[in-house]
């Protein structure tokens, strides 16, 4: 029988190593799983060899996955008491998987995050929750002290997309506006000084800010190809609602051209080199 401390984390990337850490510190037992090997070797805690053992040795599993489709496979895979889902993922299809494992006896409870790895590492990620939450909110507590419920499941993932647009297009604004400076004479790490004293600043643009100013996209806290996911899935949904996003379009034109030049697996910042080599 599992031990009530014992919590599964499955998907080890930047998320889910986050989110680990801050349940290990909270004193529960972690054991954590990936698909990807390297990514499973990494992990310092308690590693299992599949979804399915971890539902063996932990009630409640957490997901950190990339998108629905992962958790989807999950859910064929490993039967938990609970699954708390912090992937930014398809809300329609996390409403139609939250009601078949209603009828397994499974609950499901969104959990995604605004805010980057790092942010969340620190406990400074605003959670959305999305369900019945009362059977895990020892879980939130740990991995978040800022909470929002916000509705059934699917509507913290609406939230979240909603989110998600607004820190996009901050962040390729600040890069805009750094390349012009620069095109003016005027240095990155100089404009992003005198931006932050400005009504311009923007708290998550200007955490990007600073690897834009060093050109220093090689340790990431959230990835470009990530992005390009969430952005692509807010204008199929703004297109089933009959809404035009020309901002969101232009950004998910420079996305795609990110992860065809290779940066996929960088940092959010390194959309400044759409502009120019940098």
């Amino acid at each position: 029988m599992p031990s009530e401390r014992a919590v599964g984390v499955i998907g080890l990337g930047l998320v889910g190593r986050a989110l680990a850490s801050r349940l290990g510190d909270a004193g529960f037992e972690v054991v954590g799983f990936d698909v990807n090997e390297k990514a499973l070797r990494a992990f310092e805690g308690q590693k299992a060899k599949s979804a399915g053992e971890v539902a063996r040795r932990a009630d409640r599993i957490v997901l950190a996955v990339f998108d629905t489709s992962d958790v989807e496979q999950v859910a064929a895979e490993a039967k938990p008491k609970l699954f708390i889902d912090c992937t930014t993922g398809d809300p329609a299809r996390m409403e139609a998987l939250a009601r078949r494992l209603a009828s397994e006896g499974i609950g499901y409870v969104e959990a995604p995050f605004s805010g980057s790895s790092d942010t969340i590492r620190r406990g400074e990620g605003l959670m959305f929750i999305g369900g019945d939450s009362s059977g895990c909110e020892d879980l939130l507590a740990a991995m978040s002290p800022a909470r929002r419920h916000v509705g059934g499941a699917g509507t913290a993932a609406r939230l979240k997309l909603a989110a998600n647009l607004v820190l996009g297009l901050s962040r390729i604004a600040l890069a805009e506006g750094m390349i012009f400076a620069e095109s003016q004479g005027i240095d990155r790490a100089t404009f992003l000084g005198l931006i932050k004293g400005s009504p311009a600043a923007s708290p998550a643009a200007l955490a990007k800010g600073e690897k834009m100013a060093s050109r220093r996209f090689d340790a990431p806290d959230s990835r470009i190809r990530q992005h390009l996911k969430d952005v692509e899935r807010i204008l199929e949904y703004a297109a089933r609602a009959g809404l035009a996003l020309p901002f969101s379009e232009a950004h998910a034109k420079l996305l795609k051209e990110a992860v065809a030049a290779g940066d996929g697996e960088l940092d959010n910042a390194a959309i400044i080199r759409r502009w120019r080599a940098s």
